[in-house]
């Protein structure tokens, strides 16, 4: 907490009215007339995006307006000069002079990890809270806080990367399975899930408990393009209310269960949840943590399970792949699958020999190169000794025709003739 009673006044600087003074005795800037940090601001319109951010810090006179020249004083780094600096900022780590975990650890008097079984003793004053050892491993040093308000101001003048992307659900409710995500830890693995459901057509994004929270402007940015998706995903609180409306559940593992139920490839689930679809039922596939997987009492509650033909001494997918790979057998039974991207200028492509403007050369074109080449040749004296040359011209015929030659194809192939024999440009040989 911030001791307001040593509270110093500095020139006023659009939101950011004064310097307060923390717990610690360290300076700190502060936004609007209130006792939160401009690191605070940065920390929650950076990660909930900036109007959830917002709103969840519902600050009295903080507005899109009014945010804007406190980014720019927390990007441009003008706390330095007030000698003041954010709780959680690198900025105080180095100031502090901690260079290792271990700097910080001497710097508090305990360090509880997690329920308190291990605690972690400096020589200093205070007392820290951290989920884990490789949490505050990461955290220790502070975020850079100029750095990421640079990115909200961008995204507050210029609005958000690839919002311009427009999309569109590409089935109607139902017609396509639900992809249920068990308690996602990070928000860049989500919009990963979300492109690659984009690639595939898939629509439904479900999400349990995520660990950063609903919305998150990472999700956003990592989905490249995919908003419809992010837009339209819905939080749960608990895996029986994300389900709640499906007909048929399967659950993905690369763990063995000792459940009886169906065991599926990704084909098999796809052609099972076609079948269902196709009688007006709806379905999902539930995915679990990154970290951990489902757990069996979860798996428990799938009518099929979903195990995707892997090496078995490496059978581990992130999270993003594993959907992938559901997706791409769901797109490959679609009639409105399409090889590669197909925008407003250009024609769906078919499998094999891609031909463009181009056409297969004529019979009458091909004789016409053959003639063409077997008198030069004949010219140059290549056919010798005379009796083999039926036997030589047949297999030049086999294997200019092997090639399925184009009309283009065969001006060059005749151009190429030409040039050899009279020479181009500077080159041409003097008529004899």
């Amino acid at each position: 907490m911030l001791r307001s009673n040593k509270r110093a006044k500095v020139r006023q600087l659009g939101s950011v009215a004064s310097i307060g003074i923390d717990a610690q005795g360290q300076r700190v800037p502060l936004a609007l007339a209130t006792d939160v940090p401009v690191g605070a601001v940065v920390h929650a319109c950076h990660e909930r995006t900036i109007d959830v951010g917002l709103a969840e810090l519902g600050l009295e006179g903080l507005d899109r307006d009014s945010l804007e020249p406190l980014l720019t004083y927390c990007a441009e780094r003008r706390c330095e000069a007030d000698a003041a600096t954010c709780p959680g900022c690198r900025r105080r780590t180095e100031q502090q002079g901690l260079a290792t975990f271990d700097d910080y650890v001497a710097r508090h008097r305990e360090i509880v990890v997690g329920d308190g079984a291990i605690r972690l003793l400096g020589r200093g004053e205070g007392i820290v809270q951290v989920a884990s050892i490789a949490a505050a491993e990461k955290s220790w040093a502070g975020e850079e806080y100029w750095f990421w308000a640079r990115r909200v101001l961008r995204k507050l003048r210029h609005g958000i990367r690839r919002a311009n992307i427009a999309g569109a659900s590409f089935a109607e409710a139902g017609e396509t399975p639900a992809v249920i995500l068990m308690e996602p830890q990070l928000p860049d693995n989500v919009g990963m899930v979300a492109r690659a459901m984009a690639n595939f057509g898939l629509d439904d994004l479900r999400l349990i408990a995520p660990r950063d929270g609903w919305p998150n402007e990472k999700a956003r940015i990592a989905a490249s393009g995919a908003n419809y998706v992010i837009d339209d995903a819905r939080a749960f609180a608990s895996l029986d209310t994300a389900v709640g409306d499906l007909n048929w559940l399967a659950a993905t593992t690369a763990r063995q269960r000792d459940l009886r139920k169906p065991v599926m490839t990704p084909l098999d689930a796809v052609v099972e949840m076609r079948r269902r679809v196709a009688a007006g039922e709806r379905c999902g596939v539930l995915f679990g943590r990154e970290r951990s997987g489902l757990e069996t009492s979860e798996v428990a509650n799938a009518d099929a399970l979903i195990m995707i033909p892997v090496n078995s001494r490496f059978a581990s997918l992130n999270l993003a792949q594993a959907v992938l790979i559901l997706g791409y057998e769901w797109m490959r039974g679609s009639d409105a699958q399409s090889l590669g991207r197909v925008t407003t200028y250009e024609q769906p492509l078919e499998r094999g020999l891609y031909m463009g403007d181009d056409r297969p050369a004529t019979k009458q074109e091909l004789i016409g190169f053959f003639e063409h080449i077997e008198g030069e040749l004949e010219q140059a004296g290549f056919f010798n000794p005379s009796h083999k040359r039926a036997t030589v011209v047949r297999n030049l015929r086999t294997m200019f025709s092997r090639m399925g030659a184009t009309d283009q194809e065969i001006r060059t192939l005749r151009g190429i003739v030409a040039t050899l024999v009279k020479g181009k440009g500077r080159a041409r040989k003097p008529s004899s």
